[in-house]
């Protein structure tokens, strides 16, 4: 699995298509093996994330879940924590979109 695609359900606030789009071409880059495809297969690629990032619009969308959603600002520091505890660098501190 790529390592830069991340969860996009039960997040508040929810996932916007930006982040649905991204997440479908780092998909479609890891199955074609291309970061960018050649002219003769962009159309191909093109399509390919257009349709991935559709699916995973559908899917987002039509799932329930009893559960509360969760704090994006909360799962980016477990996760920072998680990296500097595997890798062994600091926790960043502050705003990380300043």
């Amino acid at each position: 699995m790529c390592r830069n695609i991340r969860t996009l359900y039960n997040f508040d606030p929810p996932a916007t298509n930006d982040e649905i789009r991204a997440s479908a071409l780092q998909f479609v880059r890891k199955l074609s093996g291309f970061n960018a495809p050649s002219k003769a297969n962009e159309a191909a690629f093109n399509l390919a994330v257009q349709q991935v990032s559709e699916a995973a619009t559908t899917l987002i969308n039509s799932l329930t879940t009893f559960s509360p959603p969760r704090n994006r600002e909360v799962e980016r520091r477990k996760a920072a924590a998680n990296s500097a505890k595997r890798f062994g660098t600091p926790v960043p501190t502050g705003n990380p979109t300043a």
